[in-house]
């Protein structure tokens, strides 16, 4: 071989390395951290003018589980209205998208103009210079097939953690029942006619206390490397806390999460909240599809179909007592338990379980049923139902009568905590038990 055609041969070696790493580097920024490469089935990872601005993680920032249709909306919807849902991020990144649910829609939800904002200080109004149209496979308008969801493309957007954002919607024509998320703590608008993009909000006259349509918002940053998801009943929902204040325990989980930063043993996760008050491990709500669907039913969706998902945190059992007196047997509960663990050893994800609090004095508290939760709690605490053990009952019953919850942080209905409640809740979760993939068995 002559020096000249070794010099070409090398140069051809040296161009095929270039654009192999290329190609790389650019499957490892499409990436969504899920290891599909894909937005959501049927939809591309981001390119052009939408795609990411940088390279990082994509992570759910906030979530919300579908919980049934709205009542007084089965024939138009919210024809002809925009849509102005407030949400609260946990972590900050520099791209955004979302997801759209018509899960309890018995025809197609056409959406004609959608779009993100951030809020500015409190109300409909948007932050200077921070609204952003929304594009799905990029068209501006998109159907959503009924008890369907669909994801959108991202958008360059700077979103702050800890702060919250404003995603609209503009539906023009009836689409049935809307699908939403009855217990908000967080007054979202609704205004007449095509507002999407109005970034004063003057026209935002009507409050609501639901999120309708939205179920997630995942930010593409590196301020996380994974997603927690806490599921739950109305105590993970925080039904009793303080209304657009951000305290459920979830949140404040989220905070401490956000501060620790991945110091020390501790990992740095987003945190998600996906409770539905009523919420049970066994059993289904009414209608079809079920209204409040059972943990069971809708782990695959509300857990393991979130972005980027890392650690599973459950708090459920409560309901299955309550609500089922005559079927409250600790071993089916368990069982229920348990299959939700397997379902989440299957990809890899850690569980870390709560115990049942006290709800003695309220008016379902019966002794038999206080001696089921006993016996899921001693099961909870063998170490036999999940990975890691956190024991919001020993936290905050009353250690004088340990029926019951703590004066301080019982809301007054002797079942839901108070905003010191909640608080304790977080304050007594050990953050490095998040860290590390699910054991080889239990």
């Amino acid at each position: 071989m002559t020096r000249r055609h070794g010099y070409a041969l090398l140069s051809a070696i040296v161009t095929v390395i270039v654009a192999l790493s290329a190609a790389i580097y650019l499957a490892a920024a499409a990436d969504d951290g899920n290891g599909r490469g894909t937005l959501a089935a049927g939809h591309p990872a981001p390119r052009g003018s939408a795609a990411p601005a940088s390279v990082g993680a994509w992570v759910s920032t906030w979530s919300a589980s579908p919980s049934g249709a709205e009542p007084g909306t089965a024939a138009d919807g919210l024809a002809g209205r925009s849509v102005r849902n407030v949400v609260h991020t946990d972590v900050g990144g520099t791209s955004a998208r979302i997801t759209l649910s018509n899960l309890y829609g018995r025809q197609p939800l056409t959406v004609t103009h959608a779009s993100i904002a951030v809020a500015a200080s409190g109300g409909p109004a948007a932050a200077a210079d921070t609204m952003r149209r929304l594009t799905f496979g990029g068209a501006a308008s998109v159907v959503v097939p009924a008890g369907r969801q669909v994801v959108s493309d991202a958008v360059r957007i700077a979103v702050p953690g800890d702060s919250d954002a404003l995603v609209t919607t503009y539906s023009p024509t009836p689409s049935g029942p809307v699908t939403y998320h009855r217990h908000a703590r967080q007054i979202s608008y609704v205004a007449r006619g095509d507002l999407t993009e109005d970034v004063s909000g003057a026209g935002y006259t009507e409050q609501s206390p639901y999120w309708r349509y939205l179920t997630a918002l995942d930010v593409l940053g590196d301020e996380a490397a994974g997603t927690v998801v806490a599921l739950g009943d109305s105590i993970t929902d925080g039904i009793t806390s303080t209304e657009g204040a951000n305290h459920r325990w979830t949140d404040v989980l989220a905070d401490r999460l956000r501060r620790a930063a991945g110091s020390g043993d501790v990992p740095r996760y987003s945190v998600v909240n996906q409770g539905i008050s009523g919420n049970r491990v066994l059993a289904d709500g009414p209608g079809r599809p079920a209204g409040n669907p059972s943990a069971l039913s809708r782990f695959e969706r509300d857990v393991l179909g979130r972005t980027n998902v890392r650690a599973v945190v459950v708090d459920l059992g409560v309901n299955d007592i309550l609500r089922d007196p005559g079927r409250a047997d600790p071993d089916r509960i368990t069982a229920g338990l348990r299959t939700l663990v397997r379902e989440a050893h299957a990809r890899g994800l850690k569980v870390v379980g709560a115990t049942l609090m006290p709800f003695g004095g309220h008016r379902g508290y019966r002794p038999d049923r206080e001696q089921v939760r006993q016996e899921v709690n001693a099961r909870i605490r063998s170490g036999t139902v999940y990975d890691a053990v956190v024991d919001f009952d020993e936290a905050l019953r009353d250690p004088y009568d340990p029926r019951r919850l703590r004066a301080d942080c019982d809301s007054g209905d002797h079942l839901h905590p108070s905003d010191r409640g909640f608080a304790r809740m977080a304050e007594v979760f050990d953050l490095t038990s998040l860290r590390g993939a699910a054991p080889a068995q239990l």
